[in-house]
């Protein structure tokens, strides 16, 4: 799987969380790579995911309840 660390917009990152938890869903992620890749992608796209300390409303759209769940609670992780 390769996925970048830097996107132009929302939608791509959004395509990129749920690749990455999907993998790891699907058993073709370890657990420590998909911590270390969410991480990374929240600290580098940090204005394209959130707005007000909140999610934008493209990435809830686009990513799902389930997903931002796990999103959510690697936040609260670092």
């Amino acid at each position: 799987m390769d996925i970048k660390m830097f996107y132009k917009s929302q939608d791509e990152v959004a395509k990129a969380i749920n690749q990455i938890i999907d993998a790891y869903w699907l058993n073709e992620l370890s657990e420590d790579n998909m911590i270390e890749t969410i991480k990374a992608l929240l600290q580098n796209n940090h204005s394209k995911i959130f707005k007000d300390n909140d999610y934008t409303s493209v990435i809830k759209q686009k990513c799902g309840k389930r997903r931002l769940e796990v999103v959510t609670r690697l936040r609260e992780l670092a």
